[in-house]
């Protein structure tokens, strides 16, 4: 796993990258594509979701592309790609375990 030394992203962390993935997204989008992937298990509030995004530019897994007065729509970079896929992998090991073990 390149991007390993970074740490297990947080459940929030994991569905922002995962909002990207199909499109550019800004704040509102994501907002709603994780509360409609999750079924409303997972809700972001404002705070959450721009220090996400600040902390994911500023370790280039995202990148602003259009600002609209105060709309800034972002998409995801090959690292941040990366890094999701990462993650979904580290998931999927945990899963495997779990099952290996007969607990689920």
């Amino acid at each position: 796993m390149g991007s390993s030394h970074r740490g297990p992203l947080t459940e929030p962390m994991f569905y922002v990258l995962m909002s990207f993935l199909r499109r550019d997204m800004c704040g509102t989008e994501i907002t709603e594509f994780v509360e409609r992937r999750t079924r409303g298990r997972v809700k972001l509030g404002p705070g959450t979701l721009y220090t996400l995004l600040g902390k994911f530019q500023d370790e280039q897994l995202i990148q602003e592309t259009e600002v609209e007065g105060r709309k800034r729509t972002y998409h995801i970079t090959p690292k941040g790609r990366q890094v999701f896929q990462d993650e979904l992998e580290r998931l999927r090991a945990c899963v495997a375990d779990a099952e290996e073990e007969g607990f689920v």
